[in-house]
């Protein structure tokens, strides 16, 4: 298991095996276990430990040289203290120079669009009807129900 220190010396490592077990985490952004399902094991997966897991993330090769964050999730107790924003620097600073862009695809929320968007992330593109097409169940983010997938992304170059 590769470990990583980032600057505020928490331990960030990779998870190879067993990815399943921070299913509680991956279930907070991403509230349907079939979809997570769709890119779990293809994809790359980390979670930052400070005194116990408080943050994971998911990434996937999506070809072009663009690295796509699936999914990013930290405990509710530990939200808003920064673990989000420091699994988004590991991640650029990881993978510049092996990718071009980071993206990520997330609802048309008030809670996800402002984070994304202060951490360096800019509006792409949108996937119209998404949530309602692949999830068989309304979701709903800061009390209003997610449709279309949002797509935001930032250079790694």
């Amino acid at each position: 298991m590769s470990q990583y220190f980032t600057d505020n010396q928490h331990e960030i490592r990779e998870v190879q095996e067993n990815k399943k077990q921070y299913l509680e985490l991956l279930l907070l952004a991403d509230e349907q276990e079939n979809m997570i399902d769709r890119y779990l094991e293809r994809g790359i997966m980390y979670v930052l430990d400070d005194n116990g897991v408080k943050a994971e993330c998911v990434v996937t090769d999506e070809g072009g040289r663009i690295l796509e964050i699936k999914n990013l999730a930290v405990s509710p107790e530990c939200q808003r203290q920064g673990y989000g924003r420091e699994m988004i620097r590991f991640l650029a600073d990881t993978y510049r120079g092996c990718y071009d862009i980071l993206q990520v695809g997330t609802g048309d929320s008030p809670e996800t669009l402002p984070f994304y968007e202060s951490c360096g992330f800019q509006r792409s593109h949108v996937v119209k009807g998404f949530f309602t097409e692949y999830y068989d169940h309304p979701i709903y983010e800061g009390g209003r129900q997610l449709v279309d997938m949002v797509y935001l992304r930032m250079s790694l170059t």
